[in-house]
C-alpha cells in the first residue's frame, strides 16, 4: 500500500491504522516522489492527499492512469465541494473520502477497493489458492498452515504471479525496509514457502531468477 500524504499527523495515523489492520503501508509526502514510486513497484493500492507539495494529488492520478497503470486509488483530501470530487474521479480515482474520518470508514473503503480491484477474492495461481480475506491457502485443495510473513510474500507473489519481482521490491513490500546486499531474510522465508508450497510436488511454483529475485508460476 502507497500512501501519499504530506500532513506529518494525518500520515501517522493512517500508516497506524493500516498496520494494525494488517497492511504494509509506505508513507511518502511529496507529490513526484509518490508518482516516481507508483511507476516503480506494484502496489496492491494508493491512498492520495490532493494537496501535495511538486505535484497535487490529481495530477499523479491522471498521470498513472495515462501510464495504464489501474491500481486501485483512493483520494484523500479536506475539501468538501463537489467539483473536487468530479475533478479527482474524473482524473481516475476510483474512490473519494473527506478529511476527517474515522478508521473504520477509511479501512472499509480500502477494502472495498481491493474487492473490486481483484475482481476475485480469491486469488489462483495453478492449483494453489490464497483467500486474502478468510487468510487461508490450499494447494490441491489441500490446507496449509503459513506463519503472518510467509502469507504476506506470497500473497505478493501471487497478485503479481508470472512477473519477476526483484530482492528490493520484495523487501519493500514485505518489510519495509531497502535491501543492501547483506540481508538473507528474504531467501531463509523463500525456503520456508517452497517447504509447504512445493515439496513433494510435481510442479514447484516459485522460481528463483539468479542475480534478480523470485518469480510465481509463469513459463
Amino acid at each position: 500500500m502507497l500512501i501519499v500524504e504530506d500532513d506529518e499527523s494525518v500520515g501517522r495515523f493512517i500508516v497506524q491504522a493500516t498496520s494494525e489492520a494488517g497492511f504494509i503501508p509506505r508513507l511518502v509526502v511529496d507529490g513526484a516522489e509518490g508518482l516516481a514510486l507508483a511507476r516503480q513497484v506494484p502496489f496492491d493500492i494508493i491512498l492520495l492527499d490532493v494537496m501535495l507539495p511538486s505535484l497535487s494529488g490529481f495530477e499523479i492520478c491522471r498521470q498513472l492512469r495515462e501510464s495504464k497503470i489501474q491500481v486501485p486509488i483512493l483520494m484523500l483530501t479536506a475539501k468538501d465541494m463537489v467539483e473536487d470530487k468530479i475533478q479527482g474521479l474524473d482524473s481516475g480515482a476510483d474512490d473519494y473520502l473527506v478529511k476527517p474520518f474515522q478508521v473504520g470508514e477509511l479501512l472499509a473503503r480500502i477494502r472495498a477497493l481491493l474487492r473490486r480491484g481483484t475482481g476475485s477474492v480469491t486469488l489462483v495461481v495453478d492449483d494453489l489458492e490464497l483467500d486474502p480475506v478468510l487468510h487461508q491457502v490450499t494447494r490441491g485443495g489441500l490446507k496449509l498452515e503459513l506463519s503472518a510473513t510467509e502469507f504476506t510474500l506470497l500473497e505478493y507473489l501471487m497478485r503479481n504471479a508470472g512477473r519477476v519481482l526483484t530482492r528490493s521490491m520484495l523487501l519493500q513490500h514485505v518489510w519495509r525496509y531497502d535491501f543492501d546486499g547483506s540481508d538473507n531474510v528474504l531467501d531463509v522465508y523463500i525456503s520456508y514457502l517452497r517447504k509447504k508450497i512445493d515439496r513433494d510436488r510435481p510442479k514447484s511454483l516459485i522460481r528463483t531468477e539468479r542475480g534478480t529475485g523470485y518469480r510465481l508460476g509463469g513459463s
